[in-house]
């Protein structure tokens, strides 16, 4: 609407967003760290802030990646920063990560990728979408399989395993491991498979039937779900022994 000024105007100044923001009251209570503005929280979503320095000192843990196609280990750390730490609202969130090789084909997008993720885990928030991106990429020149019988698409979705496993380790992730219940189901569908359909080594010390490298059946069909070759036919249905997946619910 139209303001008639009967004053004569002598100095103006412009309004600002800020300005609005200072007015605000402050919370009565607040963690040392978000006091600070180091980061804010919203439900159990930690938002980090730019003035969030790097400490002098990190925790963190080292994982070692070896995959078959490649002639040297990889070893990726994860550092984290723990923020209100000795309070009721102790946080440990990843902070940064570093992949070290000797193969130094892979330089170049190693250090990219390792930059990006380390920018985001700064950033805060939910980063648990950066596993799921990862995961999903694919070789165009074939995947491989790790020690246990599980397949990997790509040397980036290990890496991406790799980071699940830290998250899963710090809180951020809640595992999915399989209760008792389920367990003992699986052994005992493991084993009436094995009666029914395993095939005596008759040169084997033990008389032990045949199995692949991670203890499953030989020939049994890789897991859509976890990806490891564990599913084999029973009851006329595809059931995985690794985590219980069955094509009949």
């Amino acid at each position: 609407m139209p303001i008639k000024i009967e004053k004569k105007i002598v100095s103006y100044a412009i309004k600002k967003p800020e300005d609005e923001t200072a007015k605000q009251p402050e919370p009565a209570e607040k963690a040392p760290a978000e006091a600070h503005g180091e980061f804010r929280r919203e439900g159990n979503v930690v938002h980090m802030t730019e003035t969030l320095e790097r400490p002098d000192e990190l925790i963190g843990s080292t994982y070692k990646v070896k995959p078959p196609v490649a002639d040297h280990a990889m070893y990726i750390t994860i550092n984290d920063i723990i923020l209100n730490q000795g309070t009721e609202q102790e946080v440990r969130r990843p902070f940064e990560i570093f992949i070290n090789s000797k193969n130094l084909d892979h330089y170049q997008w190693i250090v990219a990728l390792t930059r990006v993720i380390s920018a985001v885990f700064r950033k805060g928030g939910d980063v648990t979408f950066l596993v799921e991106e990862l995961q999903a990429v694919f070789d165009p020149r074939g995947g491989y399989w790790k020690p246990g019988g599980k397949f990997m698409p790509s040397l980036i979705a290990e890496i991406g395993e790799v980071i699940e496993r830290h998250l899963t380790k710090i809180g951020m992730i809640q595992p999915t491991d399989l209760d008792e219940h389920q367990k003992k189901l699986i052994e005992q569908k493991r084993a009436e498979y094995e009666a029914a359909h395993g095939q005596k080594d008759a040169f084997a010390e033990d008389g032990s039937s045949n199995s692949n490298d991670a203890g499953f059946p030989a020939g049994a069909q890789l897991c859509t779900k976890c990806n490891t070759a564990a599913v084999v036919m029973m009851d006329g249905c595809l059931t995985c022994l690794s985590c219980g997946d069955s094509k009949c619910g």
